[in-house]
């Protein structure tokens, strides 16, 4: 991995004792403690429907607050009264097409994709939580399913039950951040700031709310998808953070992004395997070839269709705006990378947004060519995330906890963030167990394109013991000061699948 510059080293180690049923499923340790507050909103795209499935198997890493239908700029239901809408420059214009105004647009009378998945999380319930503690029962969850702005591409005239849920936990004196998750339009968001400012503006409470609100909310989302963050968010409330965690791995494009080691995790053999045939969410999740259309008729998703070509798919009317892929093969799942860096894998890329982990980082990394690269960022991370939802996967249909394999521990003795002088020498302690017994590959290196120091630390050995990895450090002399430096361990297990932990390091040069 020469992006990372390792200059660290490996080490083979035996698992520690078990724990029992119910131990959580990574150990990163979030920053004081509670899991992320969360509100996630989709439309129902295929992609969206897919994310949904890998959310809920990790659900027991989140306090999720809402599950809400959203609309955006490909997926809004009209209100029912035959109102005709139109937003230049849609799909609907596109490719020669002129379909809108229209009085819905790619919307199935009486969408419920969310109650569907949940109904499904209620199957596989008994045997999730025997794996991981921490997972939120059928009931709760169904109680969190919320219905936003769906009505209009943008359209951000009215309350909705969605719209008012993101306005009280923004409003509410739990302390912490909210993190506003979504893979469809912004419409819902911006809604619940627009009922926020109306009522607080003119009156001596607006600095204070201001301030609270953009605080609190962080904004995940999957690009502008509805033009409402442009519109409105980003014009009046712009110090609220927003995370732009569009990225091509996890989406359509995943093909022109994954590197050559991890392709096979978008096959149809492996995809089948670990997925496809895995259960009751494996039959619910969307593959190519699947004979499945979100909407019926709907001319853009062609996906469950296999065995024709580009030509024969628009001959039958269709919009081939990516070609087709072999039958039972990956499609996508663009917007998983809204939540990832929120999992407690120990990579705290919830800490900042140019941290990094899983799903990607709001900057290039340099790829193993020596290239800038946007999509490397996320897809070097690719094979252990599919390596940990296929576990998660045989969790649903693995009533006991001996039966599958779990994430092994990465812990660093002492402080995650600290602050250092120039030319200081220190040691950090990794701290690795297992909980099924498998053997561990322990490896630190130093995750130079998250760091603001420039060059490169050595990474020395210092100890090697069988639950027990210690480095040495030397803080580069020409550090500037502020800067800082980013080490992580790593540790892999020998299980199927393998699954892999981290913790992150941060050094932070003193002035």
């Amino acid at each position: 991995m020469a992006a990372v510059s390792l200059a660290g080293v490996m080490v083979a180690t035996s698992g520690a004792s078990a724990s029992a049923g119910g131990a959580d499923g990574h150990s990163g340790g979030w920053t004081g403690g509670d899991k992320p507050r969360v509100i996630l909103m989709h439309d129902p795209e295929l992609d969206d429907q897919n994310t949904l499935v890998r959310y809920l198997l990790y659900s027991n890493e989140f306090n999720t607050e809402g599950l809400v239908y959203s609309s955006s700029g490909v997926h809004w239901a009209g209100d029912g009264k035959g109102t005709l809408w139109f937003v230049p420059g849609r799909e609907y214009t596109r490719f020669g097409l002129n379909l809108c105004p229209c009085t819905s647009w790619r919307w199935k009378p009486g969408e419920r994709f969310i109650d569907e998945a949940v109904d499904i999380y209620a199957q596989v319930y008994p045997n999730l939580r025997q794996h991981a503690a921490g997972y939120p029962s059928p009931r709760e969850l169904r109680s969190k399913i919320y219905t936003g702005n769906i009505e209009f591409d943008g359209d951000i005239s009215k309350d909705t039950p969605g719209s008012n849920l993101v306005r009280t936990s923004l409003l509410d004196n739990r302390p912490g951040p909210v993190y506003l998750l979504t893979g469809a339009g912004q419409s819902t968001i911006a809604r619940a700031l627009k009922s926020i400012k109306d009522q607080y503006q003119n009156t001596p409470a607006w600095p204070r709310i201001y301030q609270k609100v953009s605080q609190k909310a962080i904004i995940q989302s999957f690009g502008d998808q509805d033009g409402t963050y442009a519109s409105y968010i980003g014009q009046n409330w712009p110090d609220i953070e927003f995370r732009q965690m569009s990225t091509s791995i996890w989406g359509y494009g995943a093909r022109n992004a994954v590197l050559a080691q991890d392709a096979a995790y978008l096959s149809a053999q492996w995809t089948k395997a670990n997925v496809s045939d895995v259960g009751p969410f494996g039959a619910f999740y969307r593959v190519w070839g699947d004979g499945k259309q979100m909407v019926p008729g709907d001319i853009f998703d062609h996906f469950g269709f296999s065995g024709l070509t580009t030509e024969q798919l628009k001959a039958m009317g269709y919009v081939v705006w990516t070609p087709p892929q072999e039958k039972g093969s990956w499609i996508s799942e663009g917007d998983t990378s809204i939540f990832m860096n929120l999992i407690d894998n120990g990579l705290r890329g919830y800490v900042d947004a140019s941290y990094g982990g899983w799903g990607g980082r709001n900057a290039n990394d340099i790829d193993p060519n020596g290239a800038s690269s946007s999509s490397y960022a996320a897809s070097r991370w690719f094979g252990a995330a599919q390596q940990d939802f296929a576990a998660r996967m045989r969790w649903t249909v693995t009533s006991r906890h001996a039966k599958a394999n779990h994430a092994p521990t990465a812990k660093v003795a002492g402080q995650l963030d600290r602050t250092v002088k120039r030319g200081q020498t220190i040691l950090l302690t990794g701290l690795t167990t297992d909980p099924d017994h498998d053997q561990l590959t322990t490896n630190w290196w130093q995750y130079t394109d998250a760091d603001t120091y420039p060059g490169t630390v050595a990474v020395n050995q210092v100890t090697r013991g069988q639950h027990q990895n210690v480095v040495k450090i030397r803080v580069p002399a020409d550090a500037a000061p502020g800067q800082t430096i980013h080490l992580i361990l790593q540790v892999t297990d020998n299980g199927t699948p393998a699954l892999t932990s981290y913790q992150r390091v941060v050094l932070t040069v003193r002035n």
